[in-house]
């Protein structure tokens, strides 16, 4: 792990932003702080960081908003974002997801806990280099390098997260992924989330897809695969 990551604390509680800065320091990052949405935007346009730390619940502009755009722009789509809430309830944890969350931590939490987290978010983006740059299969191309995936030569817009987990799946060329397995790839081990959390990334991620979302096939009571519509068999899409 390289110290030396920039990472914007999105927060507006000036006691926690403080102290998770100043162990954030003591571990060698660069760490910046935005005490609302409006300006945290503002920050990663002029700087963008190599990861974000958001509160949902922030005044002026949400964490939920500020998620929404950071993950529709194609120049900060890339940035991993750790979201940090309150909200205590699954459906919560999942919409945090649904929104290109990489990991989901919910308040109070130690320092040591949001520490750990980004040392694991961010050796999933250093280990992704061994992964080939351009993965070109059927109609659709997947291009690490430019964060960018094509369907028929079309620019789809995809979440952090929903690039890996397209990522994954195509990178095992095929073979059956249990759902456990594509969580552990996507947003490292033992990240405690249920399982209908890659059900979520999956469902948006084949509506994102269009017509070709039949590549990414279901496999009752198993998990995932990326392979030809009509290879399908005992295999759905649903």
């Amino acid at each position: 792990m390289k110290v030396g990551k920039s990472i914007l604390i999105i927060e507006d509680e000036t006691d926690l932003a403080d102290i998770v800065s100043y162990q954030l320091k003591r571990e060698g990052y660069e760490t910046r702080v935005a005490r609302d949405g409006g300006a945290a935007l503002a920050e990663i346009d002029r700087h963008p960081p190599d990861l974000v730390i958001l509160d949902r619940m922030l005044p002026k502009t949400s964490g939920d908003e500020v998620a929404m755009k950071l993950k529709s722009d194609a120049r900060s789509a890339h940035i991993p974002i750790i979201m940090v809430t309150a909200k205590a309830e699954e459906t919560d944890e999942l919409v945090g997801f649904a929104l290109g969350a990489d990991d989901y931590i919910r308040k109070p939490f130690s320092t040591k806990l949001l520490v750990a987290r980004i040392q694991a978010v961010l050796r999933r983006q250093e280990s992704s280099d061994k992964i080939p740059e351009v993965l070109p299969i059927g109609p659709i191309v997947l291009d690490r390098g430019r964060h960018e995936v094509t369907v028929d030569g079309d620019p789809v817009a995809l979440t952090a997260t929903e690039f890996r987990v397209l990522s994954t799946l195509m990178t095992a060329r095929g073979r059956v992924l249990s759902r456990e397995q594509v969580i552990d790839a996507v947003l490292g081990y033992g990240v405690a989330v249920t399982l209908r959390t890659i059900d979520v990334h999956v469902a948006a991620l084949r509506k994102k897809l269009g017509e070709s979302s039949g590549w990414i096939q279901t496999v009752r009571g198993v998990g995932y695969a990326f392979r030809p519509p009509a290879e399908a068999g005992a295999v759905g899409t649903e």
